[in-house]
C-alpha cells in the first residue's frame, strides 16, 4: 500500500482530540434531532450516524478528486520533471506541521481555517434546514453538506493530495483521511467520554504528533529515493542508446 495513503489513515486515526471537538457536536445535533425512540435504540440510531459518515467522507473523497487533478495540471507547470517532487516537498512540510500541531507545539496551525469560511457561510444555512433529521438518507444530504464545515486538518489533508499526482489518487488519498476518522465520529456519544480520558495520558499529544513527523520525513525520503531512481534509470537507458548507435 502506498505509504501517502497509511500516513492520511494515521493523520485522521490520531486526530481523536480535534475531531470531537468539530464533528462530536454536529453528531449530537443530528442525533438529538431524531424521535426519542430512535436516538435511545443504538441499533436503530446506527444507520442515520453511518449515512452521515458517508456523506461526509464522500464530500472529503470529491474535493480530493478536483485537488488531485488539479495538482497533476500544476505538476506540469512548475515543472515537467521536477513538478511532483516540489509537491511532495510542500506535502511534507504540511505533515510536518499537522503533527506539530496535534502535539500541541503549533496552535496557530489551525488557522487554515480561515479559507474555507466565506464558502462555510453559503453552506451552512443548507445544514440547518436539513434538521430535524428524518431518514437515513436525509442524514445522508446532511454529512455532504457539513463535510464541507473549516477544519484545519481537513484542509491540510487536502493540500497533501494536491501532491498525489492526479484526481484518482487524491479522492484515495482523502477516502483513506476520511475513514481514519471513522472511528471517533462513529462513536461520538458512545465511548466519548473514554477518548477523552485516553486524550488526556501524559505526552500522548507529542507521541502522536512525532510519528506524524517521523511518517513526512518518511513519506519524502521514499520520494526523494524513487525519483533519484527514476532519474538514474532515465540516465543509464539514454547513454545506453547513444553506446548502440551507429
Amino acid at each position: 500500500m502506498d505509504i501517502s495513503l497509511v500516513s492520511a489513515f494515521i493523520v485522521g486515526l490520531f486526530s481523536t482530540l480535534h475531531c470531537l471537538g468539530m464533528c462530536g457536536g454536529i453528531i449530537g445535533a443530528l442525533t438529538f434531532s431524531l424521535p426519542a425512540d430512535i436516538r435511545n435504540d443504538r441499533w436503530r440510531l446506527f444507520p442515520y450516524i453511518s449515512a452521515y459518515n458517508l456523506g461526509r467522507i464522500g464530500s472529503y473523497t470529491l474535493v480530493g478528486a478536483i485537488v488531485g487533478g488539479l495538482g497533476d495540471n500544476l505538476f506540469n507547470f512548475i515543472s515537467p520533471e521536477y513538478g511532483h517532487l516540489f509537491l511532495q516537498s510542500i506535502a511534507a512540510i504540511i505533515m510536518v506541521g499537522i503533527g506539530l500541531y496535534l502535539a500541541g507545539w503549533f496552535p496557530r496551525f489551525a488557522e487554515i481555517e480561515k479559507l474555507g469560511q466565506p464558502l462555510w457561510r453559503k453552506l451552512e444555512p443548507m445544514g440547518q434546514k436539513l434538521l430535524p433529521v428524518r431518514s437515513p438518507s436525509h442524514a445522508f444530504l446532511f454529512g455532504l453538506i457539513w463535510g464541507w464545515l473549516p477544519c484545519g486538518l481537513v484542509y491540510s489533508a487536502l493540500l497533501w493530495s494536491a501532491s498525489t499526482g492526479n484526481a484518482t489518487n487524491g479522492a484515495l488519498f482523502m477516502l483513506a483521511f476520511g475513514a481514519g476518522t471513522l472511528p471517533t465520529v462513529m462513536t461520538a456519544g458512545i465511548v466519548t467520554g473514554w477518548l477523552m480520558r485516553l486524550t488526556r495520558v501524559p505526552h500522548l499529544k507529542a507521541v502522536v504528533g512525532l510519528s506524524i513527523i517521523v511518517l513526512a520525513m518518511a513519506s519524502l525520503f521514499i520520494n526523494l529515493q524513487h525519483s533519484g531512481n527514476m532519474e538514474h534509470g532515465e540516465h543509464s537507458s539514454h547513454q545506453h542508446q547513444t553506446m548502440v548507435t551507429p
